[in-house]
């Protein structure tokens, strides 16, 4: 059920320890349909802006999703999202933004575990 999926991003939000705030907002849509739409806000002062469209009736689908991480300043580190605008891509419409938004690599379609995952890395390199 769709309320599940809304406490397991909370629960994932809340148990990072280089989370310093997050405002998220969530709409049900039906019983195994949500909208999902937030900001993560990080130690370093980076942030995440995110949403994801998902179905939970068979498994867990994203009809869509966008995770854009950025540092205090505006600049882009990375966005991962399925807008479908770059057709010739192995993982089409998976793809990341990499540093610009013109520079754009395959990727697998990742949850917000991984991006997590991804920034505490990010964060931990640059605090060494």
């Amino acid at each position: 059920m769709i309320e599940d999926y809304f406490r397991q991003i909370d629960a994932l939000i809340a148990g990072a320890s280089f989370v310093h705030s997050s405002s998220i907002t969530y709409d049900k849509r039906s019983t195994y349909v949500g909208f999902i739409r937030g900001e993560v806000y990080f130690l370093d002062r980076s942030r995440l802006h995110f949403r994801e469209f998902v179905n939970l009736e068979c498994g867990t689908e994203r009809y869509m999703y966008a995770y854009h991480y950025e540092l205090s300043d505006g600049t882009l580190v990375f966005r991962y999202d399925n807008t479908p605008h770059f057709p010739d891509l192995p993982t089409s419409p998976h793809h990341k933004h990499e540093g610009s938004e013109s520079n754009v690599v395959s990727a697998p379609p990742p949850d917000l575990q991984a991006i997590l995952a991804e920034i505490q890395g990010l964060i931990t390199a640059v605090d060494q």
